[in-house]
């Protein structure tokens, strides 16, 4: 596709737009969510009640802080655009956090606590003021709705890919160099990359009133005055519950309930190809059946509960069961994560249309918002469980 007169947006702008999500910076938080609580637990050798307090403080507080990020965004004005700018250099704080975020275990175990702490929230901080911006921009390059579509659609592949090689081969990468730390580095240097390419190939043409007229408080109140926009919020946090369990318990989960952590790569991978699955070939699929997105929703969700209900009774009885049940229950509810990026393109364009004002990085954070109080139940809960069930760390 070539460059339109209307909106400016190329093959080159979607494509990076889908490198910037997925890529590098999909990489880091893939690793991040699947091995962050074991890394912890058995590496760093934090108590599980520990971790649950600092996981529950910090995603809570990064989800307080992304509406602050989203009203940032909106506010600034540059010659490059409101949300380009951040582009260019955000991705390489998250780089220089992660890496330092994976280096706790070398420091002395008094301050491991207060290390590894601070990290973890400059990490979500990180992620927070990389994602509002890249989920901001979109809406203010193109108004098409196929051009928006093909970007959101590259970007679940590129995103559905990236997870399924962190999951799947970040154990044995790690065995292999023994840290952590250097894969951070590589995933890091791909995510500046891809950033400094959507920074390069797209251009901010849609404005519609400088929020700088307005309050933060203004701008929320905008939101939620209207309902049905809040029914979208719970959709987004309960989308993030589902999704934070899935992969952040797969681990534990093989190493003390099935007592078979040889076999976590290969049970990762599962997981990890039935999400490639699920974004690839099942959401294009469902999406051209059905006539709406929350349609899609009820099916999926639906089917993906018949799974789990199949595992919770039966998972233990059978290995190829197990495998097999857990592959269709991931092909079916890892599309919500694509999803869920319809609804912001469509909720920022319903407030253009009722209220005539630009929200695109608030409309991005309340979602960002939404999403991590989900990963504070899941992160934190799972902890917390665990330390209330006599977790020891290392007992396989």
């Amino acid at each position: 596709m070539s460059e339109t007169k209307e909106t400016g947006f190329t093959k080159s702008t979607a494509w990076s737009f889908a490198l910037s999500q997925g890529g590098g910076f999909m990489l880091i938080q893939a690793t991040v969510a699947s091995f962050i609580s074991v890394y912890m637990t058995d590496t760093v050798m934090l108590p599980a009640a520990v971790g649950s307090v600092i996981m529950f403080i910090a995603t809570l507080w990064d989800a307080i802080n992304d509406p602050m990020m989203g009203a940032i965004c909106d506010r600034t004005k540059t010659r490059f655009g409101s949300y380009r700018p951040y582009l260019l250099w955000v991705p390489a704080v998250l780089t220089v956090v992660s890496i330092f975020l994976f280096r706790s275990d070398t420091v002395s175990s008094g301050a491991k606590v207060i290390y590894f702490a601070t990290f973890y929230i400059l990490f979500g901080m990180s992620v927070t003021a990389l994602t509002m911006p890249q989920m901001a921009l979109i809406p203010a390059v193109t108004k098409n709705d196929k051009e928006r579509g093909q970007a959101i659609q590259l970007g679940i592949i590129s995103i559905a890919i990236a997870f399924t090689i962190a999951s799947t081969f970040t154990s044995g990468w790690v065995a292999a160099i023994g840290s952590y730390a250097p894969l951070m580095a590589v995933y890091g240097v791909l995510a500046i990359l891809a950033n400094l390419w959507l920074f390069r190939s797209s251009k901010e043409r849609y404005h519609v009133e400088s929020a700088n007229k307005r309050s933060v408080w203004k701008d929320l109140g905008v939101f939620v005055k209207h309902k049905e926009l809040v029914v979208v919020l719970f959709v987004w946090m309960l989308s993030s519950v589902g999704y934070g369990i899935m992969f952040s318990s797969s681990v534990y989960y093989m190493m003390y309930y099935i007592m078979r952590p040889d076999l976590i790569g290969l049970y990762m991978g599962i997981l990890s190809v039935g999400a490639l699955v699920s974004m690839m070939v099942v959401m294009p699929l469902l999406l051209r059946k059905c006539k709406t997105v929350t349609q899609v929703f009820i099916i999926t969700q639906a089917l993906t509960f018949v799974c789990y209900v199949l595992l919770f009774f039966f998972g233990n009885k059978n290995m190829i069961l197990l495998y097999a049940v857990s592959f269709l229950a991931t092909a079916f509810s890892s599309m919500e994560q694509g999803l869920i990026n319809f609804y912001v393109n469509d909720t920022i364009d319903y407030l253009q249309l009722k209220e005539n004002v630009q929200l695109n990085g608030m409309v991005s954070a309340i979602k960002g918002f939404s999403y991590k109080c989900g990963s504070t139940l899941v992160s934190s809960g799972l902890l917390a469980i665990l330390a209330v069930a006599g977790y020891v760390a290392g007992a396989v």
